[in-house]
């Protein structure tokens, strides 16, 4: 029997039965192995501090330095006081994805009940943040003062409707493209065993190496690329908290 969305079953790490929200499942290992994997990049692999970096010092400088330039680029000046959240953020989301595709691996990120925590903290932060730093002010952002005046209310009301629809969003397209990968790459990978099954095997099998190898190639993109959406509309989410004013 072939089941590719077995793999992204929640299980428990120790015995078997039902799991609760204080049992160590493997997607809470994957996460801590993530965690650790972030330490070991920025703690342990800058530790130097090297004038010459090693190799391991460049990829954290590179990484310090791409993210930086991201939240000041779009989110001003101002924004960089959050940027140890965001930079926090990219790490977990990059690293999760890109551990996920290791075999026998979990990919939390293809979990939306992971995803729409990470969405949901976003919403509150720049939600809290654009009241505390603008006050009423920060429904501004609402109201598009450019447009004509008959139409200002219908386009308010689709502001509304979008701000509060962007956690969702924000989650289900992170989680979206990496369970569909995962779940694409696992069905190539279904035709395989075919070669020990029938004479058709002999010209299925190649194809599905070639498409496996294709995809997972794709997944190694896909799994950058998904990080990076997701820090930097965090970025002009953050953006609007600051500057609200359409």
């Amino acid at each position: 029997m072939f089941h590719p969305m077995d793999q992204f079953i929640v299980k428990p790490l120790f015995g078997a039965g039902p799991v609760h929200w204080y049992t160590p499942t493997n997607a809470m290992m994957w996460m801590m192995v993530s965690v650790l994997a972030i330490i070991l990049l920025l703690v342990i692999g800058t530790r130097g501090r090297a004038v010459v970096p090693s190799r391991i010092q460049s990829v954290a400088e590179l990484a310090y330095g791409f993210i930086h330039k991201m939240v000041e680029d779009v989110a001003g000046k101002d924004g960089l006081k959050f940027f140890p959240y965001i930079f926090t953020l990219f790490l977990f989301i990059v690293f999760s994805n890109f551990l996920g595709l290791l075999p026998k691996a979990f990919t939390p990120t293809a979990h939306i009940a992971v995803t729409a925590v990470l969405a949901m903290l976003v919403f509150l932060t720049v939600t809290i943040v654009g009241f505390v730093k603008n006050g009423a002010g920060f429904l501004g952002l609402f109201w598009v003062s450019s447009a004509p005046l008959a139409l200002r209310p219908v386009l308010a009301l689709i502001e509304v409707i979008s701000y509060f629809v962007r956690p969702v969003s924000h989650s289900i397209r992170l989680a979206g493209n990496m369970m569909a990968g995962h779940a694409v790459i696992k069905v190539f990978a279904a035709f395989a065993p075919l070669i020990l099954m029938s004479g058709i095997g002999i010209a299925v099998t190649p194809l599905s190496i070639v498409a496996i190898t294709a995809m997972y190639g794709l997944e190694i993109l896909v799994a950058f690329i998904q990080a990076y959406v997701f820090t930097i509309l965090t970025c002009v989410y953050l953006k609007d908290a600051l500057h609200p004013h359409h």
